[in-house]
């Protein structure tokens, strides 16, 4: 799909064994756990307009002025001190960038500090943490990387003119009626089992409390049980939604990329095996990008496809400990972007 990855000095993604197939790509850091040296970064507050906050964690280079600062942004049930995250944070960091890791509402060290929990479409809550991150920049690049849905989140956000230099979407949806189809597939029970106990949990803790009706639908006999009916009985009403379709049809960035609404220089990587994300929207938007649909190419989003990968996963002979080779790619690309060089 793009010679991106050769441009930038690394060889073809490749899966490292035993991590052979989608989904031992997907759970390698689940059945192997990452070991990362103590976390030293610095925990900062941002305020929300509805008066609770946010919390990001700041990682800074050693010795040196960071080349960016870097806003990296979780998946749906994860939290800024996810192996994902902290992986991809150590990488950039050993590469020279300022990283800002950020919990989105109610999300891990975050969860005592604000009401309520994050969307897919949450820009107004970014909008303060795009405000500090750039402050912390200073005159230098800021970048956006997202996880999963974090970087379904940075679409969103940049679509509603949050102004970034740069994104890096690793597996992220651009069509959330299309996830929750792949959810509920049988082959996904454990999957979406264990992502709605995340979601139950965190929800459960919300300092705000909770109503009635939201308490049924996380704890008693019939609880949602897939996310869809979580978003359906927590998502969409607590963001201001008639219903989970209307939620959905907000918050998929597919329709306005297609139509060519503008975006920073953008890298999207997906692999085509992706159990919980299915590859198919990014291929539409590929389409609808090429050189030949689209009367201004530059606009484009750069898009890697690679056959294997999983979901988040891209395990590959070389990685090192504390980079997969999404890391790899993310940082060179990001590399070459703030050093005013072009994407690629």
């Amino acid at each position: 799909m793009s010679q991106l990855p050769d441009h930038l000095g690394l060889a073809p993604f490749r899966q490292r064994s035993p991590w052979i197939g989608g989904d031992l790509q997907t759970l390698r850091d689940t059945l192997r756990p990452l070991r990362f040296p103590p976390d030293h970064a610095e925990p900062l507050t941002i305020p929300l307009a509805d008066g609770g906050q946010l919390m990001g964690l700041l990682d800074r280079p050693a010795g040196a002025e960071p080349a960016a600062l870097v806003l990296v942004l979780h998946g749906l049930g994860g939290s800024s001190d996810g192996p994902g995250p902290r992986r991809l944070a150590l990488a950039l960091v050993a590469e020279g960038f300022a990283v800002l890791r950020l919990n989105l509402r109610g999300a891990g060290r975050g969860r005592p500090l604000a009401r309520g929990t994050y969307c897919a479409c949450c820009s107004e809550d970014l909008r303060p943490a795009v405000a500090l991150a750039r402050q912390l920049a200073a005159d230098r690049p800021l970048f956006g990387a997202g996880i999963s849905l974090g970087g379904t989140v940075l679409l969103n956000g940049s679509l509603a003119g949050l102004a970034f230099d740069g994104l890096v979407c690793v597996s992220s949806p651009l069509d959330l009626h299309v996830c929750a189809v792949q959810f509920e597939r049988r082959r996904n029970r454990v999957y979406q089992r264990w992502l709605m106990q995340r979601l139950r949990e965190q929800t459960l803790a919300d300092p705000g409390g909770l109503q009635e009706a939201e308490r049924r639908a996380l704890a008693g006999p019939g609880r949602a049980r897939t996310i869809r009916a979580f978003d359906a009985a927590i998502t969409a009403p607590r963001w201001g939604f008639a219903s989970v379709a209307a939620y959905y049809d907000a918050a998929s960035p597919l329709a306005p990329l297609i139509a060519g609404r503008p975006l920073p220089p953008t890298l999207l990587l997906h692999a085509g095996d992706d159990p919980w994300v299915p590859v198919g929207p990014l291929r539409h938007l590929a389409a609808a990008t090429s050189g030949e649909n689209l009367a201004a190419p530059r606009l484009a989003p750069r898009i890697v496809i690679t056959p294997r990968g999983g979901h988040n996963g891209f395990h590959a002979p070389g990685d090192g400990p504390a980079a997969c080779w999404a890391d790899r790619l993310a940082v060179a690309w990001l590399r070459r972007l703030s050093r005013g060089e072009g994407d690629g």
